[in-house]
This record gives C-alpha cells, structure tokens and sequence, in this order.
C-alpha cells in the first residue's frame, strides 16, 4: 500500500467514523432510531433532567428521555423505552432522581403491582417528586449558620457565666450534698438487705402471695360473673324462644288475650261498684247500712250496762228486747 496522501485520509476518515460510532453508541444517540414504546410522565419540576438522560428500573436502564416540554404548568416528559425490557405497569410511579450529589439525573420507574396491565403507547403514567436538591442545600446552609452561631456564642466567657453559679453553688453546699447522697446510700442498703417497710415489700414473698391470692379470687370472681352473664343469657335466650313459664307467659297470645279480657272485666266491676251497683255496691255505698250497724251498736251497748246485775235468763230475755 502506498503512504500517499489519499490513504492517509483514508485511514483518518476511517477512524473517525468509528470513534463517532462508539461514542454515539457510548451516549444512546442510537436508541432514538430504534423502535421502541413511547410513554409520559408529568412533573411539578425536572430539576437538572436533560434529553438523552437514562430512564431506570431498579437500576437498569430500560430507556431513554426523548423529549422534556411545559404542558398545562406542568413538566412533560416523554421516555422512549425498549419494549425487550421495560416492564412498565400502568400503575408504575416516575420520580427523577440523580446518581449521587453531583451525577447525572435519570427517571426512575417503579414495578407497579403484579395484577396492573403493561403499557401502551402514549400512556400517562403517575409520578412522584423527588425532593429538590437545592432546597436541601438550603436547609443545611441553615443549619451550619445556627451551628456556627451557637459555637460563636459559647466562648469562654459565656461558658464561664453559665457555669459559675452552679460551680459556686455546689463549692458552698459541698458538706449537705455529701451527706445527702451518703443517706441515699444507706437507705438504699437498708431496702436491698430487706430492712423496714419499703425493704420488706421488695424482698419479702408475703405481699407477692397476698397479691398473688387477691388476683386470683379476681378471675374465679370474673369467672363466677361471667358463667352467670351466660345463663343469664340463655334464660333471656329461652324466654324469647318461649320456652319454659315465663316464656309461655311472654310470647303466649292467647295468654295475654285472657290477661287483657280479666283486667277488663274487674274495671267494669270496679266501675259498678263505685256506682253502686250490685249488692257490693250498694253495700259500699249505702250510708242506710252503717246507719243500721251503727244503731244496732248503739242498742247493744245500752242492753250490756244492765246486764251486770242480772241473772242469765234475764240478761237473755234484756238482749233480746234491746235488740228487737
């Protein structure tokens, strides 16, 4: 072959047209002249979101962002995906995320439920929003300005002004603090050997049997209570079921008919003699009968104050007078 200058731009036209190749292929320029499914996504903000950016499921790349445009206050964003790959639900959810705090942005999509149908083209899928970098950014600028201010504000002095009360406080009561905590010492010992009342609570088994006996008697009481609560509601049980007595005298009709018919019959009864009908009635309510008792009284009375004196035919023969 003869070095001329033809095959030297040969060679060089050769090799820049493969170096071109590997880099498109390197970028994906590629995908976007493959067949492939086309869906949407609609988000508040895109953040740093370019086209050419990956489009990911749990880490692998499924697609690519064709195209990123404003639509009704919101960001759409149209993916390209490989329809060999992607499994997209039409329930999956988008969020842009990005690959560490300097990275690149790419759209993440979730699997979606195992019952949700695949894709078609131009299907509007749910999103989430990440939340925006910048804003957290902000928020820890924040909070490293209130840090600093605070190491600003306790310097020596501060430390000194918010300490030397206390300090003094413990110089000058040093003796009644010793002896309080030596006192706790001691009633601390005496309770774990068991000594005096609160000691013999913790370490004697009287109270724990006692305790022990009281909740016992509690759940044969809840027990007792409970078997009653239940017959109890068997005996309501059966009564509505008309069983038994009182079931018969709830539920029976013909029962209650003659029950009705008996307090009908003794108000009418009632009726007539407030009234003053019948023989009872007029007993009742005839004042010639207490009259006649009442004088009747009167007679025998004045026939026993002779009757003292007298024999027994007379006082008989007296009574019958007086009376007749």
């Amino acid at each position: 072959m003869k070095n001329t200058l033809e095959t030297r731009l040969g060679i060089f036209f050769a090799l820049a047209l493969i170096a071109a190749f590997l880099i498109m292929e390197m970028l994906g320029s590629f995908d976007f002249f493959k067949p492939g499914l086309r869906i949407h996504a609609r988000f508040n903000t895109v953040q740093e979101l370019k086209e050419g950016d990956p489009v990911k499921m749990a880490g692998v790349q499924i697609g690519r962002v064709e195209k990123i445009e404003l639509t009704e206050n919101k960001v759409d964003v149209t993916m390209k995906l490989d329809q060999r790959k992607a499994n997209v639900k039409t329930d999956s959810k988008a969020m842009v995320k990005f690959a560490g705090l300097m990275g690149q942005n790419f759209v993440s999509i979730g699997f979606g439920s195992p019952a949700g149908r695949k894709v078609e083209d131009d299907t509007l899928i749910e999103t989430e929003e990440q939340p925006d970098l910048n804003a957290l950014m902000v928020k820890l600028e924040g909070v490293a300005s209130g840090v600093e201010n605070l190491t600003k504000s306790l310097s020596g002095d501060s430390i000194q002004n918010l300490l030397g009360p206390f300090t003094d406080f413990l110089k000058e009561n040093s003796p009644r603090l010793t002896a309080i905590f030596s006192n706790m010492k001691t009633i601390s010992t005496q309770i774990a050997e068991g000594k005096g009342t609160v000691g013999k609570l913790i370490s004697e088994d009287t109270l724990y049997h006692s305790a022990l006996a009281a909740v016992t008697n509690l759940n044969d009481t809840t027990s007792d209570i409970k078997a009653a609560v239940s017959q109890a509601k068997i005996v309501v049980s059966e009564i509505n079921e008309g069983k038994g007595t009182i079931g018969k005298l709830v539920k029976d009709e013909a029962l209650y008919k003659e029950a009705a018919t008996a307090m009908t019959n003794l108000k009418e009864i009632f009726q007539k003699i407030n009234q003053g009908q019948g023989s009872v009635g007029k007993f009742v309510n005839d004042d010639s009968f207490y009259k006649n008792v009442k004088l009747s009284l009167q007679k025998l009375d004045k026939a026993t104050e002779g009757l003292e004196d007298q024999g027994p035919l007379s006082v008989l023969g007296i009574a019958v007078n007086s009376l007749f």
